[in-house]
């Protein structure tokens, strides 16, 4: 578990700069789950209500996440949690975004009622693009192509079959969505720390991964993920390298016999028959 500051535990510098700008503070909870953010917290102000607040100390390397976080939460109206406030000062970094009231963890167990908006979060989210900024000062803060996540994985020939022009949140785990609203039965994805661009098929393609992991066999699994479009015309050798490029990564890290079950989770995938595009007509062929 990784451990949260509680609110007053925070510079007061920083706590007056967070009151000015959204409120007094008249409570505050430490938020347990996730991970490398020291701060976590929902806190309610007289100003705006409930407000959840995470941060990073400055000298930290958890800063670069927190800041493509900030970077792309402007094209995911709808989708994420929006940003309102940033502050950056007395040794910190924080974001303060609206609280997802009455959320909860989405259920991906066989059966779960939560499937179909995860599929409509998803669905939405293959439509997003990212304009990355000109780079500027020494630390140009860039959302990286998918394929850079596999150097020393893929060759530098085979890295254009991960090219792509979508914005992918590439974690898309239980924890990351959130279930809300007056019957919780809209998804919100969360914690875009990990942002990448690459093809649409990637994150429905990660979320069919998570679903196997929580109970659905990979054939159940496929069936879900046939109901995306980027999937069915994805292209099974772009596809075959970036499982055999996760495989090789996650056995780098963990070893051999702890990947088995992970990598033949993502091994699945290559059992999908996909659709070819339809071909263009020439000018002046019928």
């Amino acid at each position: 578990m990784f451990e949260r500051l509680c609110w007053e535990a925070l510079p007061i510098e920083l706590r007056d700069a967070i009151e000015s700008k959204a409120g007094e503070v008249t409570e505050s909870e430490v938020i347990a789950e996730g991970l490398n953010c020291a701060v976590a917290l929902m806190i309610r102000t007289k100003k705006h209500g409930q407000i959840f607040l995470k941060g990073v100390r400055e000298n930290t390397s958890d800063v670069y996440a927190l800041r493509q976080e900030e970077q792309v939460n402007s094209v995911l109206d709808g989708i994420s949690a929006q940003l309102r406030h940033r502050f950056r000062l007395a040794g910190w970094f924080c974001l303060a975004f609206d609280f997802v009231d009455n959320g909860r963890h989405a259920d991906m167990a066989p059966g779960s009622t939560d499937l179909d908006a995860i599929a409509f979060v998803l669905n939405r989210m293959q439509q997003l693009t990212f304009s990355n900024p000109l780079p500027y000062g020494r630390f140009p803060f860039m959302v990286p192509p998918l394929a850079d996540r596999f150097e020393g994985f893929i060759s530098p020939d085979e890295a254009h079959a991960l090219k792509g022009s979508n914005l992918l949140h590439t974690d898309t785990n239980p924890h990351n969505v959130l279930m809300y609203g007056h019957r919780q039965n809209r998804a919100c994805m969360v914690d875009w720390a990990m942002p990448a661009i690459g093809p649409a098929w990637v994150d429905p393609a990660l979320t069919a991964v998570r679903l196997m992991e929580s109970g659905h066999t990979s054939a159940e699994a496929l069936r879900w993920l046939e109901g995306f479009t980027s999937w069915q015309y994805a292209d099974p050798e772009s596809v075959k390298l970036f499982v055999n490029a996760t495989c090789r990564q996650w056995t780098a890290r963990v070893g051999e016999k702890d990947a088995q079950y992970s990598n033949g989770n993502y091994e699945a995938l290559l059992g999908y028959r996909h659709k070819s595009p339809v071909p263009r007509k020439r000018p002046g062929v019928s």
